[in-house]
């Protein structure tokens, strides 16, 4: 089965084709620029290697609809492609940020669900309706081909009400669902599943912390294959110190920039979402260069690497306590697979909890699992590079041939 995964967000598309029996990428490509003047599209068609196998453009891309018209014609290009036509594809994996309360596992796309996305707008409004523009367009396209819905928040939806609800007046749970939704939630789940294969057990018998570090990072706890508790919430913002998102702050922030600064609820937000972070403690928001500044004997880089390691170890000690006890911990994404000296520095002092790291083991970087942890630790530790493309096609598989 040949299944093409979009991801759409506001001005790109992300998108890759796997042939789900041997679960191999046949092609993956990014439309960026969308509606600017002058926008760009990268394609690569794989197994070949050599440049030859990839594609670019830079030309006006109006909209989604150009945008994915000119992927799927170098899918089915008849000397690069690697498709005779589009017919081929015989589903289409969305990935969807937001789903609310209204889905917990993958969805067949229909007007109804169509409908329930779009109720989710507030709660994703940067995302949500990126999100649509691709279904649209994909159904639009390929009219024939089952469409699938894989929802970032649907692992979650496990959690318990003791732990996703905030404490705020009911009614603003009641009237407008104000609680924690979390993230992240196909990559947290597909490393879970990924480490109970390495530790040679089923998810269902296994605890775990999936801890997800790129720009945006998360952290969940997993009990026997569930999401009972994770680190972001009502939005993307709260939880872990990012590249350039806060995390936690004290809620009283708003009112006190608001009192004495002048400013309004929307330049909160952007500050709080683009302008603090590593990037508002020390002005980098790329974890390469805060250790390169760190180098040169830059303090404030220093200070943000300290931040976030202690955010990031706080909540894994806080999981540990609510899971009782812990069968492993994985670090995934861009930062969590490639970068030793967060690793260590986010499981530090907690060889008390039986968390030993192999610093060896853990100066390697991550292209295929690799466990970091020593062999008498109780607590195994692993690195497991995520590919929520491929838990997409597999989900979006599953979803079509029940």
């Amino acid at each position: 089965m040949k299944v093409l995964v979009i991801n759409s967000g506001s001005s790109s598309i992300k998108y890759q084709l796997l042939d789900t029996e041997t679960e191999a990428v046949m092609v993956n490509g990014l439309v960026e620029r969308i509606g600017e003047e002058v926008g760009d599209l990268k394609n690569k068609a794989y197994p070949d290697t050599d440049d030859e196998a990839v594609t670019k453009l830079h030309q006006s891309i109006p909209d989604h609809t150009t945008g994915m018209r000119l992927a799927i014609d170098l899918i089915c290009d008849p000397e690069k492609g690697v498709l005779k036509d589009k017919s081929e594809i015989d589903a289409i994996g969305h990935r969807v940020v937001h789903g609310g309360e209204a889905f917990n596992q993958p969805t067949l796309i229909n007007d109804e669900v169509i409908a329930a996305i779009e109720a989710c707008v507030p709660l994703a409004p940067l995302h949500n309706p990126a999100n649509l523009d691709g279904i649209r367009v994909a159904m639009e396209l390929f009219p024939e081909a089952p469409q699938v819905a894989v929802f970032d928040t649907a692992f979650h939806q496990t959690i318990p009400a003791h732990a996703y609800m905030y404490a705020l007046p009911y009614e603003l749970y009641e009237k407008d669902r104000v609680r924690r939704y979390g993230f992240h939630g196909t990559s947290h789940k597909f490393v879970a599943g990924e480490l109970a294969a390495q530790i040679g057990k089923p998810a269902d018998e296994l605890n775990m912390i999936t801890v997800h570090l790129g720009n945006g990072g998360s952290i969940t706890a997993v009990e026997k294959g569930k999401s009972v508790d994770t680190t972001m919430g009502l939005t993307p913002l709260e939880g872990l110190v990012m590249g350039t998102r806060s995390g936690d702050v004290d809620p009283a922030v708003h009112a006190f920039l608001a009192r004495n600064k002048g400013m309004s609820i929307e330049e909160i937000d952007t500050m709080l979402n683009k302008e603090s972070g590593l990037k508002g403690l020390c002005g980098l928001n790329d974890m390469r260069d805060i250790h390169a500044a760190i180098e040169k004997g830059d303090e404030r880089a220093e200070i943000a690497l300290g931040v976030q390691t202690y955010r990031n170890r706080k909540y894994i000690g806080a999981y540990m306590a609510v899971l009782g006890n812990v069968d492993g911990i994985v670090f995934t994404a861009g930062i969590g697979e490639n970068d030793d000296i967060v690793r260590y520095e986010s499981v530090k002092g907690l060889e008390c909890f039986g968390v030993k790291i192999d610093e060896a083991a853990n100066a390697n970087r991550a292209k295929e699992p690799m466990k970091i942890s020593t062999d008498d630790s109780t607590v195994a530790v692993w690195v497991i590079p995520t590919n929520e493309e491929l838990a997409i096609a597999r989900e979006t598989k599953e979803v079509i041939t029940k």
